[in-house]
């Protein structure tokens, strides 16, 4: 069984720091982001196998991090893995079968936008799975984490704390932003009612599940560029990398046409220019 201490811990809101200026948030991202360039350089050359786990309540800033990490990022290299329910026949599989199929071969990173953790968060507070079920699970997850990291899979696990007069702030600006509403699904509506059973789901998923090998760390994410700047730098120095970063390049002189005609423009098919 893992630190208390970390079970322990609240999504209850705290006094915010002053938000960062954009153009100081910009070019710190900037930065950040070049050094995830040259980790993933290191993972590659090194043959690193790498998984990322990003969970929290709805609404609390794991998808904006998940993508400014992969912003610039290879995607052959460092790969998205974000799961739909289960089908009926998932659902007969051993329960931690669909996940493994994702996890990363050598020179590989894996960022998984919520994970096995499903089956501790929403499945237990939702009905979705059975008491046998969720007792297996906090025995077996443990064991299954130990088993990955003994495998040479390095394991980071974040959960992004929001308090809940935050959240309902977000909740509210997806009901009247169009380009947002898609991210307010029924499922969220739900857990927004649910705000007590999900914080007593975490705590229990704590207390079993935040072991030495595969330790939680909690991301304070009311303040969104903060979060992403502290999550990103934190995820940078869990994994020693070198800068392999390539002497500048000289590109080569273009053949010459030696005679050759292309044919018509007017053969081809062209995108109308709406915007000249």
């Amino acid at each position: 069984m893992g630190k208390k201490k970390m079970g322990a811990a609240t999504d209850s809101s705290e006094s915010k720091p002053i938000k960062m200026a954009n153009r100081a948030y910009e070019k710190e991202l900037f930065r950040l982001q070049l050094e995830l360039v040259k980790l993933q350089e290191w993972i590659k050359h090194k043959g690193l196998k790498v998984v990322v786990i990003f969970e929290g309540r709805d609404a609390a800033g794991k998808g904006g991090v998940i993508k400014r990490i992969a912003q610039h990022l290879n995607p052959r290299i460092c790969r998205i893995a974000a799961l739909p329910a289960p089908t009926e026949r998932e659902k007969t599989q051993w329960y931690f079968q669909r996940y493994a199929a994702q996890l990363p071969a050598a020179g590989e990173m894996v960022l998984f936008d919520r994970s096995w953790y499903n089956r501790a968060g929403v499945e237990r507070v939702m009905g979705f799975c059975t008491d046998d079920e969720y007792e297996e699970f906090m025995r077996s997850c443990p064991e299954f984490e130990r088993m990955l990291v003994r495998s040479g899979i390095v394991l980071i696990k974040y959960w992004f704390s929001v308090s809940d007069e935050e959240q309902e702030r977000r909740f509210q600006s997806r009901l009247v932003e169009p380009h947002k509403r898609w991210k307010l699904s029924p499922m969220d509506l739900e857990s927004r009612c649910r705000w007590v059973e999900y914080s007593k789901a975490k705590d229990i998923m704590f207390a079993h599940t935040d072991i030495k090998q595969a330790p939680w760390y909690v991301v304070k994410s009311d303040i969104k560029k903060h979060a992403r700047l502290n999550c990103i730098a934190h995820l940078l120095s869990k994994i020693p990398y070198e800068d392999l970063t390539p002497k500048p390049i000289e590109l080569p002189k273009r053949e010459e046409s030696r005679g050759y005609v292309r044919p018509p423009i007017s053969d081809q098919t062209f995108v109308p220019e709406l915007y000249p």
